[in-house]
């Protein structure tokens, strides 16, 4: 897994990662569906167990190009747990009332809260994306949001949330293939959009815009995790096993049933 992780200040260059590289799990491609499942149980465990304890805090985000599989992940890695616990938040155009605030005001108000994973299906990093690619605001303003994002997740590490972010990486003829297939399927052409194929024009704009989010914000306290997504069974797996580690390592527990009480008296 930990060939997947951005280390701080590396300067990354995408075409120098595979998106089709399924090597970390060789031979595993015909029991994925088993190993997820397996997997899945493990984090419904460990969700539930996170939601007693209401001590830590979980701030998953998953950034992509369209098609890349967000809310495929959503869906598979996440199917077994509580919703009681989880929540996810979508960053879609800013309302009215978002941009009359700071870029980071609607974000903060969907951060996890003691107990709570949320997930970023998108997140404040379309202010270092879109804002760039289509030249929303000028590039003295988006420029300085890389050391306020920075400070804005070390801020809530030092105020008890662990922060994943993965960007699933595809290729540019795997999307050609999955919007085609969107498409052909009518299950599927609801999620077709003709800005998809606009946005597809700049393919090489947003490659250069994340390899700068790669190698600017990856921290000790807020890795990245280059996901290889064009196989969907690899990416949901990979994604599962990083999220079930960093569950493991917050070493969470069953906190006592009757707090500060004589159990012996209760009945």
């Amino acid at each position: 897994m930990m060939r997947y992780l951005v280390k701080p200040s590396q300067k990354i260059k995408l075409e120098e990662w595979n998106p089709d590289d399924t090597c970390v799990f060789d031979g595993l491609k015909e029991n994925a569906k088993e190993k997820l499942l397996s997997l899945n149980k493990e984090l419904e465990g460990l969700q539930e167990l996170f939601f007693a304890e209401h001590k830590n805090k979980l701030l998953i985000i998953l950034q992509g190009m369209d098609t890349s599989g967000k809310d495929g992940t959503i869906r598979c890695v996440f199917e077994e747990v509580n919703p009681q616990g989880v929540k996810v938040a979508c960053f879609k155009v800013p309302t009215p009332d978002e941009l009359d605030h700071d870029y980071l005001w609607r974000v903060h108000a969907e951060v996890p809260a003691k107990g709570e994973i949320v997930i970023f299906n998108r997140s404040h990093y379309e202010d270092l994306l879109i804002v760039r690619v289509h030249q929303l605001v000028p590039k003295h303003v988006w420029s300085r949001r890389y050391e306020q994002i920075i400070n804005f997740e070390q801020m809530l590490v030092e105020e008890g949330t662990t922060i994943i972010k993965f960007f699933l990486h595809i290729s540019k003829d795997e999307q050609k293939k999955r919007l085609q297939a969107r498409l052909a399927d009518p299950k599927k052409m609801w999620k077709f959009n003709v800005t998809d194929l606009e946005e597809r024009q700049r393919w090489d704009e947003y490659m250069e815009a994340y390899e700068d989010v790669l190698s600017k914000t990856s921290t000790d306290l807020s890795p990245w995790f280059i996901v290889p997504s064009n196989h969907n069974w690899l990416r949901n797996l990979l994604i599962a096993q990083i999220i079930v580690k960093t569950l493991k390592g917050l070493k969470i527990s069953y906190p006592d049933s009757v707090e500060n009480s004589d159990k012996t008296n209760i009945l």
